[in-house]
Parts: C-alpha cells; sequence; structure tokens
C-alpha cells in the first residue's frame, strides 16, 4: 500500500504503526518512507508491504490500496493504484472526482472532519490506519493497539487510549461501505 499527504499529517508515524502491528502478528513487512525536501508541508509518503510470505522488494509500482490526506498525494498517486484496487481517500480535503477511473473502489472518508468530532485535529493518520486496516484486514485492531506502544514515545503514552478510539472511529466508517 502507499499512504501519502502533507508533512505533518502523521504519514509516516501511521506507515510505522502499520509495521509494528504486521510484525507483531508474525507477518513479514518493508516500510519505506519518502519525504519532499521541505520537511513540514512538504509531501511525505510511504510505502508498506504486509505478507504472509517473504517480502520480495519494499519497491512496488502498482499497489493494491492507496491511502492519500490531501489533494496532491491523491492526483499523484491514484492513477498508479493496481486495476481492481482500493483508494481510501481524505475528503476533509480531497475532492476524489479529479481521478476519474473505473476500474478502482474508491471510499470517501472525511478523515479531518471525524479526527476533530474525535477532539484531537491531528489524529487524521489514525482515522486512516483504523479505515486500511478494517477494509484490508491486513493487521487486527487489537495489534495496532499493542503497536502504539512501539511507535509512540514514552511521553506519549497517555494518548494511546484516545488514538485506539479515533483508530476504531476509523474502522467504523468502513462497515458502512
Amino acid at each position: 500500500m502507499y499512504m501519502a499527504g502533507f508533512g505533518g499529517q502523521g504519514v509516516l508515524l501511521a506507515g510505522t504503526l502499520l509495521s509494528h502491528a504486521a510484525m507483531n502478528e508474525g507477518k513479514n513487512v518493508s516500510f519505506m518512507p519518502s519525504y519532499g525536501v521541505e520537511k513540514r508541508g512538504g509531501a511525505a509518503m510511504c510505502t508498506v508491504v504486509i505478507s504472509d510470505g517473504e517480502v520480495g522488494s519494499p519497491v512496488i509500482g502498482n499497489p493494491s490500496v492507496g491511502v492519500f490526506l490531501n489533494q496532491a498525494s491523491f492526483d499523484k498517486y491514484c492513477p498508479m493504484i493496481k486495476a481492481g484496487g482500493t483508494c481510501i481517500v481524505n475528503t476533509s480535503l480531497v475532492d476524489p472526482a479529479t481521478c476519474a477511473r473505473e476500474d478502482i473502489e474508491i471510499i470517501p472518508i472525511p478523515m479531518n472532519a471525524i479526527a476533530m468530532e474525535m477532539g484531537d485535529a491531528r489524529m487524521v493518520n489514525m482515522v486512516a490506519v483504523g479505515a486500511y486496516a478494517a477494509r484490508t484486514g491486513a493487521v487486527s485492531p487489537a495489534a495496532l493497539a499493542e503497536a502504539l506502544k512501539d511507535t509512540l514515545p514514552e511521553r506519549n503514552h497517555k494518548y494511546i487510549p484516545d488514538n485506539i478510539r479515533v483508530l476504531e472511529a476509523g474502522a467504523a466508517r468502513i462497515s458502512h461501505h
């Protein structure tokens, strides 16, 4: 899968969280971050491969799933999603009509709005991860909850219950589809 957004949306933390969760479940994982030059506000993107078998290469040209938190990322990577694949799109910042493909499923989720409803606008990434996990079954909710301990710095462990609530809110949006 590709996950992309702008710097400060927590894309790389989200990718790290997914990777830890998958490893805790005994899966093979590859995580490859890439940054735009200008850290904050620049593009942040990561590729995560989660597999029961060997991971051949961390580089994928056509991922089966894309999670896109802003318009620029959606416009750039939507065309690369494999036919029959899925795009989970943050409709708070993205107009999905800009990528007119008939051969992929687009799941619109107003991630910023949900994060704000849940009380923390910065948790857009947790909405995205919850939705991705629910849609693909790549990692279980329990593994994600556990992996927050590995992923968040010690000083932020007090926010783990909030993170779990937001992951669940993201996952809940999928059952509506």
